[in-house]
């Protein structure tokens, strides 16, 4: 699974790298975040057709950037709880799971990320955190689905009457990635990007990719990562403190 990760670009970089048209929330900017847990405020690059007051104001699809809470709450559900328990959604079954396959149907998107964590079995019960991230500093697009929920009792002008929820899509972890853990986040190539995230692709699922042989390398990390209250440039450096004993993965 994907459980946690790291994203502590500034808005303004989001914003060129993704070659965002709307910033969804021009009055809002998160703080670097180097430990991302579920149910926390996160980036999330989408396509939607801008609306005011219930109005479009174009004709087609923008890309844009927003803010949602990570865990999915599918719109059917009776309360958020749930969401808790959607942080991820497997590649293989995504497109027919009920939580997921409506999202999956229209509602994509990308969700910036520098890197992520996973903890690989040592001796006895211990675990070991790794920090595994793209080999030339840039930045992961992970696969992600959003979706919207409607809370039955707020009034329908109440500010947070609506919810807007994500989740990370997930593969196997093969190579030497499987030796940390089985699992692994999908990703999306810069290419594809305007496919993925435009709800009008009718097969989302030839554009999900495993991250490339070359990209990503890991090494061990503190682990200070494992409390969520931790939160800091240091979570991500190397054990030993030397940077350049990282892991190449394949």
């Amino acid at each position: 699974m994907c459980g946690r990760y790291a994203s502590a670009r500034k808005k303004h970089e989001l914003l060129e790298e993704f070659q965002v048209e709307l910033d969804g929330v021009p009055d809002q900017e998160l703080p670097p975040d180097y430990n991302v847990a579920p149910t926390k405020q996160i980036y999330a690059v989408m396509s939607r057709v801008p609306k005011v007051d219930g109005e479009s104001l174009s004709d087609r699809p923008v890309r844009q950037l927003q803010i949602v809470r990570w865990g999915l709450v599918p719109a059917w559900a009776k309360d958020p709880s749930i969401g808790s328990r959607l942080i991820n959604a497997r590649v293989e079954t995504v497109a027919d799971k009920p939580a997921f396959r409506r999202a999956f149907a229209a509602r994509r998107c990308l969700l910036p990320a520098d890197g992520y964590y996973e903890w690989m079995p040592v001796e006895g019960k211990k675990k070991q955190p790794y920090f595994i991230h793209p080999a030339d500093g840039g930045m992961l697009a992970m696969a992600g689905l959003y979706e919207f929920w409607k809370d039955p009792e707020r009034a329908d002008d109440d500010p947070l009457k609506w919810l807007c929820t994500c989740t990370v899509i997930t593969t196997t972890a093969e190579d030497e990635v499987g030796h940390i853990h089985d699992r692994m986040p999908m990703t999306i190539e810069r290419d594809r990007w305007a496919e993925w995230l435009d709800p009008r692709t009718e097969d989302p699922a030839g554009l999900l990719v495993a991250a490339g042989p070359d990209r990503l390398r890991a090494h061990p990390v503190s682990t200070a990562v494992n409390n969520v209250r931790n939160n800091g440039p240091e979570l991500l450096e190397p054990l030993d403190g030397d940077p350049e004993k990282t892991e190449a993965l394949f």
